[in-house]
């Protein structure tokens, strides 16, 4: 091993240099450990994952809107014919494994879609430097208690995206229209479920038939909310991350033209210090 001999000594100026970045957390760069994670670091994982799962029920609920469309129209024929058992038996399938699968994995979509809601809230908080516009308890009151959802939940998600947009902390914030249509399939989607199981409960031929219908709009409301809901989900997490990693692109200075040659430095003296 060499002794040290002070700091290296270039003839001509170097012409290399660090990246023009600005300085960043660990956990923003990929491949490195930190036990520190912020919530602004977990949005864009979640929202990624979340998306897709949004998508793949919103495809689940449409095809078990069709379903109910294809039993529909077989109710409709059998008032004047006579139907294949064989017709009859797979469409009931169908309908079943459609329905079960729709509301049984509609959990899923739903309890990632309340995690990303509280991280985002705590992220846009931190990024601002403030508190969240209100506690916890009742953000989880305003999204999951039947009746009282209804009006809160735009609240909630308008206060997200005051907070998401930093504008100032006292004045009343402003849904955008993205945010107002997601309140309206919110709406239309709790309406249509409250109407389908009351109307279930009726007996009668001509009931049976209007269920049916029911359930079909019901899980179109059902596909239009989680694609509603995607899109909010992709454009506030955009909005907490100023500069998506897809976005940016890796240069590199292949040669340099026209520049002037490097001028050498004249030579230091053998006792001269460094």
């Amino acid at each position: 091993m060499t002794p040290y001999t002070g700091p290296p000594s270039y003839p001509v100026p170097p012409r290399w240099g660090f990246p023009n970045l600005v300085w960043r957390r660990p956990t923003a760069v990929p491949g490195t450990a930190s036990g520190l994670v912020r919530p602004i670091d977990r949005v864009p994982v979640l929202a990624q994952s979340l998306v897709m799962v949004l998508w793949t029920f919103a495809i689940l609920a449409v095809t078990a809107a069709g379903s109910e469309v294809w039993r529909y129209v077989l109710v409709v024929q059998s008032r004047s014919s006579a139907l294949n058992t064989g017709v009859v038996a797979f469409s009931d399938a169908f309908v079943v494994t459609a329905g079960l699968l729709t509301t049984i994995l509609s959990l899923l979509p739903a309890g990632l879609s309340l995690w990303w809601l509280l991280v985002a809230r705590q992220a846009a908080a931190e990024e601002a430097g403030e508190a969240p516009a209100r506690p916890i308890w009742q953000v989880l009151v305003g999204v999951l208690v039947p009746i009282a959802n209804l009006p809160l939940a735009l609240s909630v998600l308008g206060e997200l995206e005051h907070a998401i947009l930093r504008r100032p902390r006292d004045d009343r914030p402003t849904p955008s229209r993205l945010v107002l249509v997601w309140w309206v399939a919110w709406l239309v989607n709790w309406a249509l479920l409250a109407v389908t199981i009351i109307w279930r409960t009726r007996s009668g031929i001509q009931a049976m038939a209007d269920s049916v219908v029911l359930v079909a709009l019901t899980d179109v409301a059902a596909a239009a909310l989680a694609i509603s809901t995607a899109l909010v989900i992709r454009r506030f997490s955009s909005l907490l991350m100023p500069i998506a990693a897809d976005h940016l692109r890796d240069l590199r200075v292949l040669k340099v033209n026209g520049a002037p040659a490097p001028q050498l430095r004249p030579t230091r003296p053998a006792g001269a210090a460094r």
